[in-house]
């Protein structure tokens, strides 16, 4: 038996790019920062943040470049990917990115704008109104669809 799920949550480092593909295919790219918090062995409070390079398409991408926002808080269910190819410089590269297959919108950063961001109605435990976006149709990914 085979597993590959990814859960992460977090905030956006800076807004979505979003690109389309030949063939018409929106892409949302973004990157999203986790915190982990813990106590080490002499009692010092330590954090940690990671950053996760994210990839969404079709109507998720244009969910994406439609509310989120550099400090949005975002969740996203989907699946690790490694790609490789070659630099400008002939140089082999790699990298390993999170393919979304679920999307839900967190609360507004502050600061957003009416504009930018969705209707809410449903809340969180601290009373924020929180969007809930799932979208189940996530095509197949074709390296020759990547539009970078």
């Amino acid at each position: 038996m085979n597993l590959n799920k990814v859960l992460i949550m977090g905030r956006l480092t800076a807004n979505p790019e979003i690109r389309t593909t030949p063939t018409g295919t929106q892409v949302a790219t973004f990157s999203v920062a986790t915190n982990r918090y813990w106590t080490d062995k002499t009692g010092n409070k330590k954090e940690d943040t990671e950053f996760h390079n994210v990839v969404l398409w079709g109507r998720q991408a244009q969910i994406a470049g439609q509310f989120l926002l550099k400090g949005s808080i975002v969740y996203i269910e989907g699946r690790l990917q490694t790609r490789s190819w070659q630099g400008k410089d002939g140089v082999s590269r790699k990298t390993t990115e999170i393919i979304g297959e679920s999307l839900q919108l967190g609360p507004r950063p502050s600061g957003a704008s009416a504009d930018s961001s969705p209707s809410y109605d449903k809340k969180d435990d601290a009373g924020e109104e929180v969007p809930i976006i799932e979208i189940e149709d996530v095509p197949d990914i074709k390296p020759e669809d990547l539009p970078f």
